[in-house]
């Protein structure tokens, strides 16, 4: 008889790679969610899109708007499923006030990264960031290009 599959810890679920791109990172914070059971059935199966989700605060709490979660086919009959649903972050409430001055400087935002297991519960990892201009938009591009040819230089090398 075969043994049941034990889910992974700390697996990665989705990653927002436009956000690395469009902003800088400040700093780094986990936060909890707030899901409905079909979400986190959903999240399982992969089907989650981050690239257009970012952080509110109301009222003194953070807020994932845009992160669209597509239900399953298999979603159960009595629910009626809102795949872009605006979920609750859980933070330490020091967290958040300081979250919340630091956002009414000038140029600051809270942005999603990716989302991941972690011993059985999904975490959303945010991140106080400030918007690139478009230079340092071209910066980011050259840079990865000239790592790439690095790369291939190196591996054409190696043969």
């Amino acid at each position: 008889m075969a043994t049941p599959k034990k889910p992974q810890t700390d697996a990665r679920i989705a990653d927002n790679k436009k956000a690395a791109y469009n902003y800088f990172f400040e700093e780094r914070y986990e936060a909890g969610m707030v899901l409905q059971g079909w979400e986190v059935k959903a999240l399982r199966d992969g089907k989650v899109q981050l690239t257009d989700g970012y952080v509110v605060v109301r009222e003194g709490e953070l807020f994932l708007i845009g992160c669209q979660i597509n239900p399953l086919k298999s979603a159960s009959t009595h629910i009626s499923p809102d795949s872009v649903r605006t979920k609750k972050l859980l933070l330490h409430k020091e967290q958040i006030k300081r979250l919340v001055g630091k956002i009414e400087q000038k140029g600051y935002t809270l942005v999603p990264l990716n989302l991941h297991w972690k011993t059985g519960k999904v975490k959303c990892e945010i991140a106080l960031a400030k918007g690139k201009a478009e230079h340092d938009k071209r910066d980011t591009i050259k840079d990865r290009e000239g790592k790439r040819e690095v790369e291939r230089a190196m591996k054409s090398r190696n043969r």
